[in-house]
C-alpha cells in the first residue's frame, strides 16, 4: 500500500521539478489520436454526409415523416429537413456520439495500458484531463456541425430556401427561417456537452470496462423512457435531456423561451458537475495498477449519488420558482395554442385558395376541448382530446366551426387531426407556389408551454 501511494503522489507531482508539458501540445496530441482512429473518421463522414442524403431523399417522396415533429412540412421548405434530423439526432443520434467520443477518451488508455507512457510525457494529471477533454469536445463540436451542415444543404438543396410554418402555424420567412434553426442547433450543444461530461465520468469511473463507454447512451435510453411518461413538469424541466426537446418553443410567436432557458441552465450545471466529479475522480486514481476496471461502489458513490441528488436539487428549486403544476397540460393552455395555430393556418389556407385575406384579430378564432367526456378531468396528455374551433368572417353573418381530434404527447407537442367540415379542414389538395400540398388545416403539429401559467377559462 506504501509503495502504491508512492507512485500515485510521484505521477501527480512532476520529478525531480520538472516542468509539466503545456496544454496545448497535449491537446493537440489527443486530438490527433482521437482523429486518428476509424471510427471517429467513420463518424465524422457520416455525420457530414448521410443526414444530407436522407432529407434530399424523403423530401421528394410523396409519403412524409408526419410522426416526426416539422417533417409534414418536409416537401414545402428546406429548413423543415434540418429540423427533422434536429429532433432524431436529440433523441438518439447525440448520445450516442457523446458516448462513442467522451466515453473512451479515457478507458482507451486503460485498454492499451499507455497511462505510464502519458504521465512521464506530460508530467501532469491535470493537464492530462483538460487536454483529454478539450479533444473530446472539439470532436464533438465537429459531429454536431456536420449534422447541422448537411441537414441544411440537403433541404435546401431539394426543396428550396422557402418559407418555414412554426409551431402555432405563423409563417417564418426564409431569413427568419434560418436564424431561428441555427439557434436551435446552437441550443442543443449544451445538454450534448452534458452528456459528454457524463461520458468523461464513465470513462475514469469504470476503466477498461464497456460500462463506462455505455453511460451516456444508457442514461439517454432512461432519460428517453421518461420524458414518455405523465411527470410533474418539475421534474420533466430539471432532467438533463429537457433542452433537446424546449427547442420547439423557438418556434412559436412570442418564443416559448421558459422551458429553454431552464432547459439550457439544467444541462450547464449537469455538465459542470459531472466534469468536477469526473475530474476528483481522475486526481485520486493509481496509475500503478495496469488492471483496473473501476468499482462499482465508486461509481455509485461517486457519481450516480452526486447526480441524483442534484436532480432532487433543481427539482426544488424549479417547482418553488415556476407558476406551472401537475404536467403543465391544461385546458385553457391547449384551448388557446389551438385557436392560434388555426388562425395563422387558415390565413395560410386563404392565400393557396386565393381568397380575401382576413387578419387572426378580425377572424377572432376561439377554441373548446374536453378530454375523455365528462368523466374525465381536462388536463394532461392524451390522445382523446376533442376540441371545436370557431371563427368568424367579416360580413358573414354565420359563426364557422371546425372540429378536431387532438394528441397531446406529455413533453407538450400536439398533432391536430381536422375530423369536418370535409371543406375546412378534412383531406384535398391545394396548388401552392411549391406544387400541390394537403390542405394546412387537416393536420398540423402544435405545442404547449407546460411552464406558462394557465390562462383564465
Amino acid at each position: 500500500m506504501t509503495a502504491t501511494v508512492t507512485v500515485t503522489a510521484t505521477a501527480t507531482r512532476p520529478p525531480g521539478g520538472a516542468r509539466p508539458a503545456p496544454v496545448l501540445p497535449g491537446y493537440r496530441f489527443e486530438l490527433a489520436k482521437l482523429l486518428s482512429q476509424w471510427r471517429i473518421r467513420l463518424l465524422l463522414l457520416a455525420c457530414w454526409i448521410a443526414p444530407a442524403a436522407f432529407v434530399a431523399a424523403v423530401s421528394l417522396q410523396s409519403s412524409l415523416p408526419a410522426d416526426t415533429v416539422f417533417g409534414r412540412w418536409m416537401n414545402a421548405t428546406g429548413w423543415a429537413g434540418a429540423l427533422v434530423v434536429l429532433d432524431f439526432s436529440c433523441s438518439w443520434a447525440l448520445p450516442l456520439l457523446t458516448a462513442l467520443v467522451a466515453g473512451d477518451v479515457f478507458a482507451a488508455e486503460d485498454r492499451l495500458g499507455t497511462w505510464r507512457h502519458l504521465l512521464v510525457a506530460v508530467r501532469s494529471p491535470r493537464r492530462i484531463f483538460v487536454a483529454k477533454g478539450l479533444a473530446s469536445l472539439t470532436v464533438l463540436l465537429l459531429l454536431v456541425a456536420g449534422l447541422a451542415a448537411s441537414g441544411i444543404v440537403g433541404g435546401l438543396a431539394a426543396v428550396g430556401n422557402r418559407p418555414l410554418a412554426g409551431l402555432d402555424g405563423h409563417l417564418l420567412a426564409p431569413a427568419d427561417a434560418a436564424a431561428t434553426v441555427l439557434l436551435a442547433w446552437v441550443c442543443v450543444l449544451a445538454p450534448t456537452v452534458a452528456f459528454a461530461a457524463v461520458g468523461l465520468l464513465g470513462s475514469v469511473a469504470l476503466g477498461r470496462s464497456p460500462m463506462g463507454l455505455l453511460m451516456p447512451a444508457l442514461l439517454a435510453l432512461v432519460l428517453q423512457l421518461a420524458q414518455l411518461l405523465p411527470l410533474p413538469v418539475a421534474v420533466r424541466t430539471a432532467l438533463p435531456n429537457s433542452a433537446f426537446i424546449a427547442w420547439r418553443g423557438l418556434f412559436t410567436s412570442p418564443a416559448q423561451t421558459g422551458p429553454l432557458l431552464i432547459g439550457l441552465a439544467v444541462s450547464l450545471v449537469w455538465a459542470v458537475a459531472a466534469t468536477a466529479l469526473a475530474y476528483r475522480l481522475f486526481l485520486r486514481r493509481d496509475f500503478t495498477d495496469l488492471t483496473y476496471d473501476g468499482s462499482g461502489r465508486r461509481v455509485v458513490v461517486a457519481a450516480v449519488l452526486p447526480l441524483a441528488a442534484l436532480v432532487v436539487l433543481t427539482v426544488g428549486v424549479i417547482a418553488v420558482a415556476t407558476p406551472a403544476t401537475g404536467s403543465g397540460i391544461e385546458k385553457g393552455k391547449l384551448q388557446d395554442s389551438l385557436a392560434t395555430a388555426y388562425a395563422h393556418l387558415y390565413r395560410l389556407q386563404t392565400r393557396e385558395l386565393h381568397r380575401p385575406d382576413v387578419t387572426e384579430a378580425r377572424l377572432g378564432a376561439s377554441a373548446s376541448c374536453d378530454k375523455g367526456g365528462s368523466r374525465v378531468l381536462d388536463r394532461g396528455p392524451g390522445n382523446d382530446w376533442r376540441c371545436v374551433v370557431s371563427w368568424h368572417l367579416p360580413g358573414a353573418s354565420a359563426v364557422g366551426s371546425a372540429i378536431y381530434q387532438l394528441d397531446v404527447t406529455a413533453d407538450g407537442r400536439y398533432v391536430a387531426d381536422g375530423d369536418g367540415p370535409k371543406e375546412v379542414n378534412g383531406y384535398f389538395q391545394v396548388r401552392t407556389p411549391a406544387g400541390d400540398a394537403p390542405n394546412p388545416l387537416w393536420q398540423f403539429d402544435g405545442n404547449v408551454d407546460l411552464l406558462a401559467s394557465t390562462p383564465k377559462e
